[in-house]
């Protein structure tokens, strides 16, 4: 081995030692919270490079976000410099499966520059075609996007959806995925699913595509395979069912999105399919302290469980768990808010060392008037993302109409943007028009007949927009492509569109900055710099319709705004915490029907809610706060609550009690209320 290599893996412990060395099979790394899984997975890249003489263009290594995907790119960076990682894939599951379409294009039936639908566009086609039988609400359109969706990761083809149905709803959702799908491919587009239902489908049907992507990768790593649903783990199952060379890294004690479509039951059927899975447990903790851990265990002992664990640490005992009682839910955000800041300055903390999660985001508005209240800087996680800024779907739309000029979607969202007095009435007969002649709307705009449905005025303005967009194309195709968007935004005049829209010329200004940001990145994104693709090698230039289209997939997957690591009170979900850590945790509403959920409780899906419970707690490295209100509002009305099951499954030594007389330290709480005293005192001080 070289000394590099040797002196990383000499670092790791004996049982990451044994997961990074071990390349003969199919191996699941049972990674516990807090194990190093990260340096496990990293490091037995660079191990097969370096030792095992493999070539980094075999080995794909996929996680779930870009985010993850980036860290794990910038530390295997570290360890292969030069020509040795060159043609290595570090990227989420999507991306993986939209590089799997774009090298099957014809195979598949698409043309070059197809579309990528988010959400937001699937969630507007839908609304047209269900709105064809009858006005609907948003809430029916969520529940067959949701339904269409299920069946997408399920890998139920629309020609099987009836058969699949169970009651009335599903059949009406049936009937529209197939009008869903049938759309989608006359746009020439894709949505946020079909990137690996198509390539799992293709390989699945295909022998000859499969044995050419099995060509390709010869070595696959998985992040965070618990969170795997049913055709992830088949395009895993596929591409590695020859050799059976892979590694997945998971813990089946944090899957908590089975309302997403993961299985952790994933973990079983891998043992099934591959009878020489060999099985490696990381268990050594390097986050927490011992109490925290025992909780943790002591609690998901009550979880059924195929492969046993427990987690251990070298970091001493710690502080006792403490279980805080409050009045009402006004009573609990009091609470954490005042001993966040009498903490702050008793134990000279940053405001960052505190974390406050809960279940539902509801939670935090209260909680939130406390903080500004005692003028503590926070910050909630899931504000406004980039992608969802209005300028920004503006922009995006331009862009792809420039290389799809069949996205019937960007069409309608910007052929008014800035106004150009085409109105809904035109937009209407126009659409009609292009049904009928079973084209694109854009394609339309160029027909002589259109003059025969619409008047002369409509077909004009029409006409100069699609003679601009045209122009705007031909300009890209003839050399410098950013150049061209960025003489359109100007020739448009789109900043005098948004001065005239803003309520105040800082916002437009700063709206204009964001436009301007997007396509920077989109220039970047041609140059393939890796710390903005973590899926390519740098160096590597690119045509403008790929770049725009990993701008688009990103705009999915990364629904969270650039990184913010100022000093704040960290404020989130327990599901947005998970990969997360921090010195002080509040966890909050320990109550039945909050944590579990009520939900949950009726549809005996309590498992998944003690699996989050875990979560949450093993985010805490020092000390770890439980809250709950023995009363809290529901619909107007103080109800009472009742102490979450999940209290008498901890470790009742490890608790110390605060606020329920018949479990705390009537000394302790006189000290307690010295402490706050005394903080508050040095505040004004």
């Amino acid at each position: 081995m070289t000394p590099t290599i040797a002196s990383r893996v000499a670092r790791l412990n004996p049982r990451q030692q044994e997961a990074v060395r071990y390349i003969d099979g199919p191996c699941l790394v049972l990674a516990g919270a807090g194990s190093g899984k990260t340096s496990v997975i990293t490091t037995k890249i660079a191990y097969l490079v370096q030792e095992c003489g493999m070539s980094a263009r075999r080995i794909a290594a996929v996680t779930f976000t870009n985010k993850a995907a980036r860290e794990m790119k910038e530390r295997v960076g570290e360890m292969l410099k030069g020509k040795e990682g060159h043609g290595l894939t570090v990227s989420t599951f999507h991306t993986l499966g939209l590089n799997i379409i774009r090298g099957e294009l014809k195979t598949l039936g698409y043309k070059p520059g197809f579309s990528l639908f988010d959400p937001e566009d699937a969630k507007a086609l839908l609304r047209d075609l269900m709105n064809k039988d009858a006005q609907v609400d948003a809430e029916q359109i969520n529940a067959v996007q949701h339904q269409i969706s299920q069946w997408k990761n399920d890998l139920v083809l629309p020609g099987q959806a009836l058969s699949h149905a169970a009651n009335d709803d599903e059949h009406y959702a049936a009937r529209v995925y197939e009008a869903y799908v049938r759309h989608l491919k006359a746009y020439n587009a894709v949505d946020f699913d079909d990137l690996i239902l198509l390539p799992v489908v293709l390989l699945r049907d295909d022998p000859e595509v499969l044995a050419r992507w099995r060509r390709k990768i010869h070595y696959m790593l998985v992040d965070e395979y618990q969170d795997t649903n049913v055709s992830q783990y088949l395009l895993v199952k596929l591409l590695m069912g020859e050799r059976s060379t892979f590694t997945v890294v998971g813990d089946d004690d944090q899957s908590i999105y089975a309302w997403r479509g993961a299985r952790p039951e994933n973990l079983v059927t891998l043992g099934e399919d591959f009878p020489r899975l060999k099985v490696i447990k990381l268990e050594q903790n390097y986050r927490s302290t011992g109490t925290i851990l025992r909780a943790a265990n002591t609690l998901i002992a009550n979880n059924p469980h195929v492969y046993e664990k427990s987690l251990w640490s070298e970091m001493g005992q710690g502080a006792p768990i403490r279980v805080v009682v409050n009045r009402h839910e006004e009573a609990e955000a009091e609470r954490v808010a005042s001993e966040i800041l009498t903490r702050r300055i008793k134990e000279r903390s940053e405001w960052r060392d505190f974390a406050v999660l809960y279940r539902g985001n509801f939670q935090a508005r209260l909680l939130e008037l406390k903080l500004q209240h005692y003028q503590i800087p926070y910050k909630l996680s899931g504000g406004t993302s980039f992608f969802s800024r209005n300028e920004i779907k503006d922009a995006m739309a331009y862009l792809r109409l420039l290389i799809n000029p069949a996205d019937d979607n960007a069409f309608l969202r910007i052929v008014n943007v800035p106004r150009r007095e085409i109105g809904p009435g035109t937009l209407e007969k126009l659409a009609n028009y292009a049904t009928d002649r079973g084209g694109s709307l854009f394609a339309a705009c160029h027909e002589l007949g259109l003059e025969q449905q619409l008047p002369a005025r409509a077909v004009e303005r029409l006409g100069r927009f699609t003679h601009f967009i045209d122009g705007v194309r031909r300009r890209m195709d003839g050399g410098d492509a950013i150049a061209a968007i960025r003489d359109m935004l100007r020739e448009m005049d789109y900043e005098a569109w948004l001065y005239q829209n803003a309520s105040a010329p800082t916002i437009a200004e700063r709206r204009m900055a964001n436009v301007w940001t997007l396509i920077d990145q989109l220039e970047k994104s041609m140059n393939r710099e890796p710390e903005e693709d973590a899926s390519v090698e740098a160096g590597e230039t690119d045509d403008v319709e790929a770049a725009i289209s990993r701008l688009v997939l990103r705009d999915i997957l990364e629904q969270q705004a650039e990184e913010d690591d100022t000093d704040k009170v960290q404020l989130l979900t327990m599901h947005a915490s998970k990969g997360l850590e921090f010195p002080h945790v509040y966890l909050m509403g320990l109550e039945e029907e909050l944590l579990p959920h009520r939900n949950a409780i009726e549809a005996g899906t309590v498992e998944e809610e003690r699996r989050l419970a875990y979560v949450g707690i093993t985010r805490a490295r020092r000390t770890l706060t439980l809250t709950l209100a023995r009363q809290r509002k529901a619909y107007g009305e103080l109800m009472d609550c009742v102490p979450s099951r999940f209290l008498d499954e901890l470790p009742s030594d490890d608790l110390e009690w605060e606020g329920r007389a018949d479990k705390e330290d009537p000394e302790k709480k006189q000290a307690r209320g010295q402490d706050a005293i005394a903080g508050l005192r040095s505040l004004l001080g």
